[in-house]
């Protein structure tokens, strides 16, 4: 039975993490994966950086022309040859048993869609000690009003959902519009309560970045989902102070 997990990674300008994510897979205590980096278009060294880790295991894929990080992402899943598919941001970090505890939770559970906790790190990769726990189901109508299902942390069992499912749409958020995308299709989501990623900061402005993430997920309710204002303001209600809580 093919169990390989294909972990698709997003590259753009990364030079100054990207050799810590990378190292943060090769030291997986479980060894049947393929690392699938895709440069969409970097002017660092992202690539030459890449360059020096590439084996049969590890693989870099550069896109034509940049695409963004759903169309990164796409490009990986496309490209994919194991029946899990994991994603990975080019700046986060993984427990070393990390895909072990996963792919054995799935198992377990008959999960097509897991993922798990996490923990909130600086831009040198150390933990804060702020630690996101998750429910142990999730389904649609639950997610369009928590934010609790981070990418770094997701895996699909693919024998069950399919690849084109998982193909990323291109909106802003991409990420939450494929969760809804997958959990509107019938599909729950199986979280791991354990914290086995690292949430790496890189220094951005925290109020910036507040205010795109009221944009994205207000234009995800409305032109992505087509839920009715009144609807949107409820489920934004509670995703606003899920998404304080989770930083407090």
């Amino acid at each position: 039975m093919n169990s390989r997990v294909s972990i698709v990674v997003p590259v753009y300008n990364a030079a100054e993490c990207i050799a810590d994510t990378i190292a943060s897979v090769l030291a997986q205590s479980y060894t049947d994966y393929e690392l699938l980096l895709v440069d969409d278009g970097s002017s660092d060294d992202s690539a030459g950086i890449i360059g020096k880790y590439l084996s049969d295991r590890v693989r870099l894929l550069d896109n034509t022309k940049t695409k963004g990080a759903a169309g990164a992402r796409n490009t990986g899943i496309e490209a994919s040859s194991g029946r899990y598919i994991a994603f990975l941001d080019a700046d986060d970090l993984w427990m070393a048993d990390k895909l072990e505890k996963q792919v054995r939770f799935m198992e377990k559970t008959d999960a097509a869609f897991s993922f798990t906790g996490y923990e909130f790190a600086d831009a040198s990769g150390h933990g804060l000690g702020r630690v996101v726990s998750v429910p142990g189901q999730i389904t649609y109508t639950q997610a369009l009003k928590n934010t609790t299902i981070f990418t770094s942390t997701v895996m699909f069992d693919t024998e069950k959902t399919g690849r084109d499912i998982i193909l990323m749409p291109d909106v802003k958020s991409e990420d939450t519009a494929t969760w809804w995308k997958v959990l509107k299709a019938g599909f729950t989501g199986f979280g791991l309560d354990e914290s086995l990623t690292l949430y790496r900061r890189m220094g951005k402005s925290l109020s910036s970045n507040k205010a795109e993430a009221v944009r994205r997920i207000w234009n995800l309710y409305r032109n992505v989902e087509h839920l009715g204002r009144i609807y949107s303001m409820y489920c934004f209600c509670f995703w606003a102070v899920r998404a304080v809580a989770r930083r407090v």
